[in-house]
């Protein structure tokens, strides 16, 4: 898909519908976004987790104009969704969840908060979540700038993780990658002072992309020597990282610091 504004309609229950059954004037996003929403099929595990898991895991999220969107001026209070005040820890494209609720499992202390867009995935992570007595982590279903920007408070997360997002690797279409300069603000305004932006990818142009984008923001200082960070020893090896070793690809770290304004 291009970058050009795409048309959503919505049921009144927020949900997308078929164009041509819709008499409703059609609502667009500014900007174009990081992904292409795709409709897969739940298992029946899935659809359970979905019905009994997804009150307790699941945020409630006020949407602006589409199904993935986040209402300005609705952010949550993190003590009040944890029911205490912790280190919080937030990624950005959970997929099945793997990372996620691994990291969790192995860090009690902390608080993590999944974002991630398919319907699938999340539930897959609930379930995952739920087999492993998981407690101290929440999922939204939402466009991961929306949340950033608009559901989590002003410096209120510790770390930030980006690992083997989309990239777009088409030229027409590298517009539509979630790293750029406005990601790169956005970020910045959610991470505390002191706070760490951990990024990985298998696509090198990308890597370089990303390593210059932060480069030049004004709210990011390296936290690595040399041209690349070391692997991340909080991440686990997931089917991305995996596909990519297969076909012979490097496995590119970034690692930031949040530095005060």
């Amino acid at each position: 898909m291009s970058g050009r504004k795409v048309p959503v309609r919505h049921t009144p229950e927020g949900q997308p519908n078929n164009l041509d059954a819709m008499d409703s004037t059609p609502v667009f996003r500014d900007k174009p976004v990081s992904f292409v929403r795709r409709s897969g099929r739940m298992s029946e595990a899935q659809d359970r987790a979905w019905a009994e898991l997804s009150p307790f895991y699941l945020l409630p999220v006020e949407r602006a104009a589409a199904t993935t969107s986040v209402k300005a001026g609705t952010a949550i209070d993190p003590a009040e969704v944890y029911g205490r005040t912790a280190r919080l820890v937030v990624e950005i494209g959970s997929g099945q969840g793997h990372q996620i609720v691994s990291a969790a499992a192995a860090d009690s202390d902390s608080d993590f908060l999944a974002v991630e867009v398919f319907t699938a995935g999340l539930a897959r992570t609930m379930l995952d979540a739920d087999r492993e007595g998981v407690k101290n982590l929440r999922l939204v279903e939402a466009n991961a700038p929306e949340a950033l920007e608009h559901l989590l408070p002003p410096a209120s997360v510790d770390e930030l993780w980006v690992f083997f997002p989309d990239p777009w690797h088409k030229n027409k279409h590298t517009k539509r990658r979630l790293v750029a300069p406005d990601f790169a603000r956005i970020a910045a305004q959610a991470l505390r002072p002191g706070g760490t932006l951990r990024l990985a990818t298998d696509w090198q142009d990308y890597a370089d992309q990303m390593r210059d984008v932060l480069d030049a923001a004004p709210g990011f200082e390296r936290a690595f020597a040399g041209e690349w960070a070391e692997r991340f020893d909080g991440r686990v090896l997931t089917a991305f990282e995996r596909k990519g070793l297969r076909v012979g690809r490097d496995i590119r770290d970034l690692s930031y610091t949040r530095v005060s304004p």
